[in-house]
């Protein structure tokens, strides 16, 4: 009777939870699903749409103050023009060439600025760069730390917001490519596996398999005899078959790796080609530009937004996707070939150290 009564006591005290308790078993299982591999591309997906509202608010105001500014120095060079015109009683060639130079030459620095500003566009229209678009692909390349270049932050607030938003998205971001890079390194051994050992492979690249792991388990077991290393190469020989694959002694061949980053690359350069009227060497230009994060800024989508703004939104989704797929691909790339030399050398020094132990 008295066990019945102390697990009902048991139970009872499980039930009966403080708000306190209740909040923190809230903030844990938040926690665990943060740190989870879909948590982590909401999170970083999230972050990236509140810095493009961030900045597009931030760096509204600053382009119509521009935009005022543009026009107010287009009318006060006419007015200047006019000036120069008619301040002269007798009309000479050279003095008024002289004039109207040097204030064209004022109003040519004051345009140029403007166009380095990414705030005008062509003669009589000020255009706002700062769109949702335009403000998520900047979002997406300071914490990815790509950094085009191409449109940058002009105000005081715009400048802090940017620091503040880089030093908490790179750590996302690094934690985005830790967490999905290892789900896509365990995707492609997978797949590597089920096809290399598959019932129809050839017999040679099986054997090839099973002797290579073979060698991995006697290294770390440290196998004294030659003889047991024979033995356990056949047992392992016989035993490995794909349903008691262990993916951790499966690696993953460089020039397989090097096929998937080169295609990655090509199909993106085929795609931005069509899209922004480049030539293909121009995309593959692009395309190994932003996934090696050394972002020079001289060719960035959305170039074509004038006539096709359509089009753009849906550009500038598709590139902030393959940039975030593409980084996290290229760090399973590493990753793998890191592992298959690591695994290769392991090999090497195996065989040279039964082959100085077989030796008289």
């Amino acid at each position: 009777m008295a066990p019945n009564r102390n697990s009902l006591r048991r139970r009872s005290a499980r039930r009966k939870k403080t708000c306190g308790q209740k909040f923190l078993d809230f903030l844990r299982a938040l926690a665990a699903f943060i740190f989870s591999n879909v948590g982590i591309v909401c999170l970083i997906v999230g972050y990236t749409i509140l810095g493009a509202f961030l900045f597009a608010a931030i760096e509204k105001s600053q382009t119509t103050d521009d935009g005022h500014r543009i026009a107010e120095v287009r009318q006060t060079m006419l007015e200047k023009l006019w000036s120069t015109t008619m301040q002269f009683n007798t009309f000479t060639e050279k003095s008024w060439r002289d004039n109207v130079t040097e204030e064209i030459i004022k109003f040519q620095n004051q345009v140029v600025s403007a166009v380095q500003a990414g705030n005008y566009d062509e003669v009589g229209a000020v255009r706002n760069r700062w769109t949702f678009s335009a403000s998520f692909l900047y979002s997406l390349t300071v914490i990815t730390t790509i950094g085009y270049g191409n449109i940058t932050p002009t105000t005081e607030w715009g400048k802090f917001a940017t620091i503040v938003y880089a030093i908490g998205g790179m750590p996302i971001f690094l934690l985005f490519l830790s967490n999905i890079g290892t789900l896509l390194a365990k995707s492609c051994k997978w797949t590597y596996a089920k096809c290399v050992l598959c019932k129809g492979c050839e017999p040679e690249r099986l054997r090839q398999f099973q002797v290579d792991k073979a060698i991995q388990r006697n290294m770390q077991r440290n196998t004294p005899s030659p003889q047991g290393d024979a033995d356990e190469e056949e047992g392992d020989g016989a035993s490995s078959t794909p349903s008691t694959l262990d993916l951790q002694t499966v690696t993953v061949p460089i020039s397989i790796c090097l096929a998937i980053m080169v295609l990655y690359v090509c199909g993106g350069a085929m795609l931005f080609a069509k899209w922004e009227n480049w030539e293909l060497l121009d995309g593959a230009y692009f395309c190994f530009i932003s996934l090696s994060t050394i972002g020079f800024g001289d060719l960035v989508p959305g170039a074509m937004i004038r006539s096709r703004e359509g089009v753009v939104e849906l550009e500038f989704i598709f590139c902030s996707t393959y940039l975030l797929l593409g980084m996290a691909l290229i760090a399973m790339c590493f990753n793998l070939m890191q592992e298959e030399v690591v695994h290769k050398l392991k090999s090497c020094w195996g065989t040279v150290k039964r082959i100085l132990r077989i030796a008289p």
